[in-house]
């Protein structure tokens, strides 16, 4: 019954992945999971094909082999995290949001940080 669900949640996210490949400083690879995980529970050949895929492929196998990070990709993460916080910082916001958004993002900077170096991104 959630099969339909998770085909189009796939195809919502692999397009948000697509375009964060090819946008600079946004996210790709993390919709790029999400879809296979959603392509694994209603479209085998769709996972297959985005795990076979030679630019999209290797980063999503990489995360399900070992949990790794490309290395670069973990830079324009990392530096993402820093440049939204200082954005914050100066935002009027009241300062508990500093500090909620700034733990945050210090503790999935050190995820990130901590994972396992994988492909290089490709393009």
């Amino acid at each position: 019954m959630l099969r339909p669900l998770f085909f189009v949640a796939g195809l919502v996210l692999t397009g948000v992945g697509i375009v964060g490949v090819v946008t600079p400083g946004w996210p790709g690879t993390i919709f790029l999971i999400l879809a296979a995980g959603c392509f694994a529970r209603s479209s085998p050949k769709l996972e297959s094909w985005l795990l076979n895929h030679p630019k999209l492929g290797p980063s999503v196998m990489a995360w399900r082999e070992n949990g790794a990070i490309p290395r670069n990709i973990k830079f324009i993460a990392i530096g993402s995290m820093f440049i939204s916080m200082a954005i914050i910082c100066l935002s009027p916001a009241p300062h508990w949001v500093d500090w909620l958004v700034g733990t945050v993002m210090v503790a999935s900077a050190l995820f990130v940080a901590t994972r396992p170096d994988g492909p290089k991104r490709a393009g």
